[in-house]
This record gives structure tokens, C-alpha cells and sequence, in this order.
């Protein structure tokens, strides 16, 4: 496409750089785009706009993207190697990113006529963090240079402007050996991408436009609410980086699956701790124990968690195998080994009727980075010096079946009893104990048959969970003959209500008398006239059944 890629190392010579090594031609900004013609072509398609306001909205700023990254690859041996491996990986994301767009909603609590206003800002907003998710390795992972060693300030101007000015004809790459992933580079990045005209437009009559792009590219959170515009963009770029792979497989050998989705299991570690009430730690029939020696995982039931929550995600490439999980977690350094034979240790919580597999974190913070306090660590070792341990490789079997979302809390029951069955009680039989069955006929979760539409349960899920809690706060109410569950919740959960209801309404969830008219129904919740559905208490786990009108039984 545009010659062979650079060399990642100098050869000892005159100049910084032997002539061994090509580098990268100074082409014009035009001349690159020019190869990617297709795909700008299905991204204005994708927009709907004319010409013109293509231009002014996402042309403009596929140039500024495409003059500050140039030619520059994405990796130095990974996915989108070769030279423009950057830009491509950028528009590709924004493509899909703003293609998926058209399946969500934003603002859910908003009025309809609000919606149809800020819907075109948040569409726009979307390709933008897409296009500008990787932006951070121009400065994290790599040093540009001239023939004679001077090098591009990547804070200060774009590359293309820099290699204009000096009228360069070749640079050359450096890679910074072991870089760390340091998403929140990509903000000082972004002035040079996306003009403040464009972030006081996407700001016009809201308030959570930007702040939701900025966390999307810096990788930071938003505690407050869903943010639909970094599911969007993150699940796009593991798409395009995972069909990459797979195509590279063919052109180039054998790449590096997974290297990519590290982020993805650490955020889904973290998300499950700070919802998950069965990953609180050090808390009886908990899956994560912190004490003075460390802060521990059980395994391979924490794993099961964090693939169910990516499955539910819908992220392509998830490793189905723990190992592999397990493999990920060791070589982003997330983890860390007992010796050079054992993937996990043997941990003796307070209570536990003998010892369990974990596997052991690093560091606290990957767990508890945000504002809030990492919690106190018991005063007693949990490690055991037990032997022999077991290679996690060699013995491990299969994990427990993934728990659908709002329903960990279930498994939690089992406690150490399940655990120290599969790691020292190999043939005994797999039983239900009665703390299982307490905690399932006390605690309210969902209950929703397979078959329902992964997207539903997730959002029908959180809601019902909850129940458990204040009242006062909890996203739905029981009534005479069910659950009344607001249309406003589902939206706030990015999902809309028409397929919430066709999805629910197929498998027979829902309570509504007529089956020829819409099974919405209006009531009194949190003291406003609201819309919403009841789902069927059958489909509901710790509820007294006798206190409902039960409707006919359900066929699902």
C-alpha cells in the first residue's frame, strides 16, 4: 500500500537511521485518504447527509485525524501493523461505531422532541470517539524522527504539519519498549483533531454530550449513568481489531489473538466489582478476598462473571476457555503466578470449610481505581502453603455455566461448599446445598429462559435486582399481578421499549388482559403517572407467588 514497513530498531551508521531502513514517505494528507475512498464513501452513506454537510461535519475532521497520525501503524508487530495501520483502525471504528448507532437510544430519560434534537449530536459525538479511540498510542507507544534524529513533538502540532515545516521526505519509528496503555493521552491529542467549534456545537441544549465523548477516549468512567457512546465504540473496536487478526493470519503468519483484550476483562473485573453484591470483598460466600498477603479471585468462577458480562456485551473474540482468560490476565501482568508451575494458589478464607482456588491481582487499584477507597484488607494471610498446588493448565475443568446478569448473587449462595467440591472433593456429587436454596427463595433476581434476547435480560435483569434494595430507589415496583417495570427504565438502559416488548411478549413474560392491544399499562410510580410493563412474577426468583393474581401459565 504505501511500501514496506518501517523497521522498528537503528542499524549503527553515520545517521540515526541506516539506510536498511525505508521509513515512511511524506505523502499529502489528500494522497492517503485517496486510498480509503471506499470506506469514506460507505461512512458518508452510513451519515445520510449531502455533500457538503458530509464535509463540514466528518470530512473535516478525517483530514485533521489522518494529518496528525499520517502513515504511523497502529502496533509495531500486532494488528494494523503496516503503515496507516492508525487511520484505518480509526475510520473503521468510527464506521461501525456510528453504523451502530442506529439500534440505541440516547438520553432515554429525555422527551421525545429532545431526543430528536440531541439524536444527531450524539450520532455525531459517536463517530467521533470512534475515529479518535486510539489517538493515545501516537504518544504512548512510539517516537517519530527525521534522517537526522530530530523529533515530533506529538503535543504540539500534528505530524503532517511538522514534517511540512521541515521539510522532511522520510521519518522514521521508534517503539517505546514495554509501553503502558495510557488511554487519557488521547485528550491532549484531540484539540488537534476536533476543533472547539465542534465540542460547543455537540454541548447545544445538554450538558452530557461531551463529558461522555472525552471519558470514551481518555478510558476514564461515568459513575452516574450508562455510557452508551463507549459501549458503542468499544465493541466496535474489538470487531474491527478481532476480523484484523483473522485476516492477518492469512497474510502475515500467525498474529497475537488476545493481546487486545486485556482492557476488556480488567473493565469487566472492575464493573463487577462495584455492582456485583457477590464480589464485595471479604464478605461471607464472596468471590474476592483481600488480605495482607494480597487481594484474591476465586477461580474459575470470577472468569465465568467476566464472560458472561463481555458475552452480554455482545464483544466478538471473548475467550470461551478460563486458561485462556487466565493466560491474558498473566501476560498484561493484571495477575500474577504462585511459582513457575502454578497458574493459581490456594487461599483459606475466614469461614470456608477448606481452601480454595484463586488467582491473585497484582494491585488493589486494578479493582478499586476510581474515587472510592479500596476497602480494608483482613488482618490474617489467606495464601496457603498446601501441596501440591495444581497447574491451572493441566487440571482446571470446565467453568461453571455464566450466570445471567443481575443474578450473581445466587451462585454467591454456594459459598466455598461448590468451590472446595470441584478443587478437593473431585468425586463428589454435584449437590444443591440448602444455602443455595435459602438464598434463592429470599433474594429477587431474574429468572428469564435463554432464549430471551441477551440485551433484555441484561437491562430486565438490573432492574429487577433492584428490588433488593431501598424501595425509595429501586427501578420498579410489584403490583396486584406482577412486576410493574417503567418503559423509562429500559430506555435508560440504552434498550428500546418496542424490542424489550416483542422480545418479552414472544416468550409469553408478559401480564396484560388483552393480548390483542399493547401490553404497556399506565400507573402511579415514584408519585408520576407512569407507562410501563408488567412481567410475569413467574419469571422472578424470591417472590411469594400466593400474594399475586397469577394470569394462565406461561408457555416460554
Amino acid at each position: 500500500m504505501y511500501g514496506p514497513a518501517p523497521s522498528s530498531r537503528a542499524e549503527p551508521s553515520g545517521h540515526p537511521y541506516s539506510p536498511a531502513d525505508p521509513g515512511f514517505a511524506c505523502a499529502a494528507v489528500g494522497d492517503i485518504l485517496a486510498e480509503h475512498k471506499g470506506l469514506l464513501a460507505r461512512i458518508r452513506l452510513c451519515f445520510g447527509v449531502d455533500q457538503e454537510t458530509f464535509a463540514r461535519d466528518a470530512l473535516a475532521l478525517i483530514e485533521a485525524y489522518a494529518g496528525y497520525v499520517h502513515l504511523l501503524p497502529a502496533t509495531p508487530d500486532n494488528y494494523f501493523r503496516q503503515p496507516g495501520g492508525l487511520l484505518q483502525l480509526g475510520l473503521e471504528v468510527a464506521f461501525y461505531a456510528l453504523q451502530g448507532t442506529d439500534a440505541h437510544i440516547f438520553s432515554g430519560q429525555s422527551t421525545i422532541t429532545t431526543r430528536r434534537q440531541l439524536e444527531p449530536r450524539w450520532r455525531h459525538a459517536t463517530f467521533i470517539g470512534g475515529l479518535c479511540c486510539e489517538l493515545h498510542r501516537a504518544l504512548a507507544s512510539l517516537i517519530v524522527v527525521d534522517a537526522d534524529g530530530n523529533e515530533w513533538p506529538a503535543y504540539l502540532t500534528p505530524l503532517a504539519t511538522w514534517l511540512a515545516e521541515r521539510r522532511v521526505e522520510r521519518y522514521f519509528v521508534r517503539w517505546r519498549a514495554q509501553a503502558p496503555e495510557a488511554r487519557s493521552l488521547g485528550l491532549f491529542a484531540l484539540p488537534h483533531v476536533v476543533q472547539p467549534a465542534v465540542l460547543q456545537n455537540l454541548s447545544a441544549g445538554n450538558t452530557v454530550i461531551v463529558p461522555h465523548l472525552l471519558a470514551s477516549v481518555g478510558g476514564l468512567p461515568v459513575y452516574r449513568e450508562r455510557n452508551v457512546l463507549d459501549s458503542l465504540v468499544r465493541r466496535s473496536l474489538a470487531l474491527v481489531i478481532d476480523r484484523n487478526l483473522k485476516a492477518s493470519a492469512d497474510r502475515y503468519g500467525s498474529p497475537q489473538f488476545g493481546s487486545h483484550l486485556e482492557r476488556y476483562l480488567v473493565d469487566a473485573l472492575r464493573r463487577l466489582a462495584s455492582v456485583e453484591s457477590g464480589w464485595v470483598p471479604n464478605r461471607e460466600k464472596s468471590r474476592v478476598w483481600y488480605g495482607t498477603d494480597g487481594l484474591f479471585l476465586l477461580w474459575p468462577q470470577c472468569a465465568a462473571d467476566a464472560q458472561a458480562l463481555l458475552e452480554a456485551d455482545q464483544l466478538p473474540g471473548i475467550p470461551k476457555s478460563v486458561d485462556t482468560v487466565l493466560d491474558l490476565l498473566l501476560a498484561a501482568s493484571v495477575a500474577e503466578p504462585r511459582d513457575s508451575s502454578h497458574n493459581t494458589w490456594l487461599i483459606q478464607p475466614p469461614g470456608a470449610k477448606g481452601p480454595l482456588d484463586a488467582i491473585k491481582l497484582t494491585s488493589p487499584a486494578i479493582l478499586w481505581s476510581g474515587p472510592e477507597a479500596s476497602p480494608r484488607p483482613l488482618t490474617s494471610l489467606l495464601a496457603t502453603n498446601l501441596e501440591p498446588m495444581r497447574p491451572m493448565s493441566a487440571t482446571a475443568g470446565p467453568p461453571p455455566p455464566p450466570l445471567p446478569r443481575g443474578q450473581l448473587s445466587l451462585l454467591d449462595a454456594a459459598g466455598p461448599d461448590l468451590s472446595t467440591n470441584v478443587s478437593s472433593q473431585p468425586d463428589a456429587p454435584a449437590t444443591v446445598s440448602p444455602a443455595v436454596e435459602e438464598a434463592a427463595a429470599t433474594l429477587t433476581a431474574l429468572k428469564a429462559p435463554m432464549r430471551l434476547n441477551p440485551a433484555v435480560r441484561d437491562a430486565l435483569g438490573s432492574i429487577v435486582a433492584t428490588l433488593n434494595g431501598d424501595a425509595r430507589t429501586a427501578a420498579a415496583c410489584t403490583v396486584a399481578t406482577g412486576i410493574f417495570v417503567p418503559l423509562a427504565e429500559l430506555e435508560r438502559r440504552g434498550l428500546q421499549p418496542a424490542l424489550a416488548m416483542r422480545a418479552l411478549g414472544d416468550l409469553r413474560m408478559l401480564v396484560h388482559a388483552d393480548a390483542n392491544r399493547p401490553p404497556t399499562t399506565s400507573r402511579d410510580f415514584g408519585g408520576v403517572t407512569t407507562v410501563g410493563l408488567i412481567l410475569d412474577p413467574r419469571f422472578v426468583t424470591g417472590l411469594d407467588l400466593a400474594t399475586f393474581a397469577i394470569p394462565e401459565s406461561p408457555q416460554a
